[in-house]
């Protein structure tokens, strides 16, 4: 199973080099030289990677003109998962949660996550029901659950007095 973590954007230059816009906050690793990403069935390996503007300006071996490179325009780059044992700090990857039932800490299951939406604060847990909840509330999550410890009065109704 591989991962999107990125799209190509347009063409740069003469040589071949692209803009991509990365989807995964992990840049370091998939832009160093030799990383694998992959566009549908082409296997595209990193040569080397800067920082620009709102991505990164990214030279991919074997891609050497800018025709070539205006061919990958738009296409969506797949990664394999990293290993979370090389990782520094705790992890947690969006497939590891989406598709588990969010329960806190009084066992009360409160719906399947349906998806993660990024967001600047926190991303957020989209739950049934149009009910969203703050990553930071996460604890733990195993095959068929993710633990979060929430704070009381998250999902009561908004006070009917407040409404106009």
């Amino acid at each position: 199973m591989t991962l999107e973590v990125g799209r190509i954007g347009k063409a740069h230059g003469l040589r071949g080099d692209v803009i991509v816009h990365f989807t995964t906050d992990r840049t370091r690793e998939r832009t160093a030289p030799g990383a694998l990403l992959f566009a549908g069935d082409r296997t595209l390996e990193v040569a080397k990677a800067k920082p620009y503007q709102k991505g990164f300006l990214v030279t991919f071996d074997g891609v050497n003109s800018r025709e070539a490179a205006e061919e990958l325009r738009g296409l969506v780059l797949d990664a394999d998962p990293l290993d979370p044992d090389e990782l520094d700090g705790d992890v947690v990857f969006v497939h590891e949660v989406v598709g588990k039932h969010l329960v806190d800490q009084d066992g009360t299951d409160h719906g399947e996550i349906l998806s993660v939406i990024d967001n600047p604060a926190s991303d957020l847990m989209e739950l049934s029901e149009d009910r969203l909840v703050p990553m930071v509330f996460y604890v733990s999550h195993d095959d068929d659950i993710v633990a979060a410890e929430l704070p009381v009065g998250l999902f009561d109704p908004p006070d009917s007095a407040s409404q106009p």
